[in-house]
């Protein structure tokens, strides 16, 4: 998971091409606030989505779909999507991870709140601005990490002023070229001007990198890296 300022996360010594046709789509009731009808859709690696394809047929779309990324065998060098492409003003400004069988908290990143006059100040400071900053984050874990039967994640993001339907997150978790596991959750609904949550469990966080793709619609929208190390405190 990923989509913080903080371009590293560290955790304590206690240590976290196309041609396929779209679905038909499912009608989702309105909501807002906390996402209890989250839906979590765990596939295997060799589910049935069609031959694979590469990061580069992907990139020569015009739009890319779920069907489209569940096809990928390896994790991406490059993004599928461009920031202005979030176009609801998606923003996940908080993520915690921890021990769920003791419940200890194995970090924690939180977007500070800003003001909008604090918003007005930077946008007159211009400057260059690196345009996926935000899209990438590296977590850092001690090796006692890899001991860990399962940790739970916790993630909370904001929407803008435009109304989000059907909304769907795709992660993938590779170890080199190998697909490890596959999480699919549909967030349904979200109103304007909400603050969302959701939770996940992880069995045997081993993970080494990641891609997250967020989809409105079934068109995708936010792309997402994160890579880990378990060679903290060393």
């Amino acid at each position: 998971m990923s989509g913080f300022n903080s371009k590293s996360a560290a955790a304590g010594s206690a240590a976290g091409p196309g041609g396929l046709l779209a679905g038909k789509e499912e009608k989702k009731k309105a909501g807002g606030g906390v996402l209890n009808r989250l839906k979590a859709r765990r596939q295997a690696a060799d589910d049935s989505f069609g031959a694979a394809v590469t990061e580069q047929e992907l990139l020569a779309l015009d739009t890319i779909r779920p069907e489209h990324v569940l096809r990928l065998s390896r994790a991406t060098e490059n993004y599928l999507c461009k920031p202005e492409d979030n176009v609801y003003s998606i923003d996940f400004t908080r993520f915690k991870i921890r021990d769920m069988e003791t419940g200890t908290v194995l970090f924690e990143i939180a977007k500070p709140r800003v003001s909008d006059q604090e918003e007005e100040e930077e946008e007159e400071e211009g400057g260059d601005v690196d345009v996926s900053a935000g899209r990438f984050v590296r977590y850092q874990f001690t090796p006692a990490f890899l001991r860990l039967r399962t940790v739970g994640a916790t993630v909370e993001f904001t929407v803008g002023d435009k109304p989000v339907s059907n909304f769907r997150m795709i992660e993938r978790h590779y170890f080199r070229e190998r697909l490890l596991k596959n999480f699919d959750f549909d967030f349904g609904f979200c109103i304007t001007s909400s603050r969302n949550t959701f939770r996940l469990m992880i069995e045997n966080p081993y993970e080494t990198r990641s891609d997250s793709f967020y989809f409105v619609d079934n068109k995708l929208m936010m792309h997402n890296k994160a890579d880990y190390a378990y060679n903290g405190g060393q």
